[in-house]
């Protein structure tokens, strides 16, 4: 088992969460992870990462598999200019490689945004620190264990 996986493993069983791992062959994009675990594109919590063009931090924004995050609403809801968060950014603030950034388990803490559209489904899944392996919640422990501001920022 690998290093992420097993800090994303920890995270929610630290938190009291008994949820469901699986390995999937290929969980890269949305609609794969979506046909992998078979529910809906939207219920698939993608973790996309920017950077913050003042304070050089990554910054989370878990936004609904079918929806776009409109770069304008989310600089605004983070409070700063964003840019494009490379990956020895996402590696180095994370711990996890692009195409596998899950919601917890990350190295260090990272201001995040939900997308309101996740609250709408009793169940979603996200990375689980690889690109192969989901795990699924609900929106509302996934926004507690995160600490993530509910804010629209998408398109």
């Amino acid at each position: 088992m690998s290093k992420s996986l097993k800090r994303v493993r920890a995270a929610l069983a630290d938190a009291g969460l008994a949820v469901d791992i699986r390995e999937t062959d290929n969980a890269r994009t949305a609609l794969d992870a979506a046909n992998a675990v078979g529910c809906t594109v939207d219920q698939i919590a993608k973790s996309i990462i920017f950077r913050g063009e003042q304070t050089g931090e990554a910054i989370l924004f878990l936004t609904a598999g079918g929806n776009r995050v409109c770069a304008n609403k989310a600089s605004q809801a983070a409070g700063e200019p964003l840019g494009k968060a490379d990956a020895d950014l996402v590696r180095t603030q994370t711990g996890f490689a692009i195409g596998g950034v899950a919601p917890v388990g990350r190295l260090s803490p990272i201001r995040t945004f939900l997308d309101p559209r996740l609250a709408e489904f009793g169940t979603i899944w996200a990375a689980a620190g690889t690109p192969r392996h989901v795990f699924s919640i609900s929106p509302d422990a996934l926004l507690k264990l995160t600490g993530a501001v509910s804010v629209e920022f998408t398109e």
